[in-house]
């Protein structure tokens, strides 16, 4: 077991990733964020109290307890919001859900996976190294890679899309939404089948 067996409040942590500060807002590596905006507007979530090092809500989404964490460390340490959150909750990693940015997919494609490494992504790497497992369903909102190699990928997630790339990745945060509310009706599985 990943914590102690007592009864737990919570059916799911719904973790969405992202940078704090208005600097970063609508940059691609904050689609995390703007997903959480999207399912607060849909259900009535309020976003501000801090807690864990994050910006939490809860709610009832398809009849599931959630609380909703955006990490306010900044993406590298988004594990130490998600590790207090999750100890707090007594919540195991298969019900800690992760919405995120991921440089491999075209921007306005989404991607469901039940567990998986970092693969290069340092909001990943935090949370796998302090909940010391992969073993956490996510969900990706593909931005794209740089436009040519010599592109600084760091410079890129920091960016803001524009134009046509921005309407592809409004309607990809419109789809993670859509399947985070399947995942918590229907599970994992049936999400990977609708959305992949």
């Amino acid at each position: 077991m990943f914590f102690t067996s007592k009864a737990k409040s919570l059916d799911w942590l719904l973790v969405f990733l992202g940078n704090p500060g208005d600097m970063y807002r609508e940059t691609r590596h904050n689609v995390g964020f703007e997903t959480a905006e999207v399912l607060a507007k849909r259900h009535g979530i309020d976003l501000k109290r801090m807690k864990f090092g994050a910006r939490t809500g809860q709610a009832t989404i398809q009849g599931q307890r959630v609380m909703c964490l955006l990490p306010q460390t900044y993406m590298n340490r988004s594990g130490d919001a998600v590790y207090l959150a999750a100890r707090s909750f007594r919540i195991e990693p298969e019900r800690i859900l992760v919405v995120t940015d991921d440089t491999n997919l075209d921007p306005g494609r989404i991607r469901v996976r039940r567990r998986g490494s970092a693969g290069g992504h340092n909001g990943l790497k935090s949370i796998i190294m302090r909940l010391r497992s992969e073993d956490f369903p996510r969900v990706k909102i593909g931005v794209g890679l740089p436009p040519h190699p010599e592109y600084v990928l760091a410079d890129w997630v920091l960016g803001k899309p524009k134009g046509k790339e921005r309407e592809a990745v409004d309607t990809a945060i419109e789809q993670a939404a859509d399947a985070v509310e399947t995942i918590l009706r229907d599970g994992v599985e049936a999400a990977m089948g609708r959305f992949n």
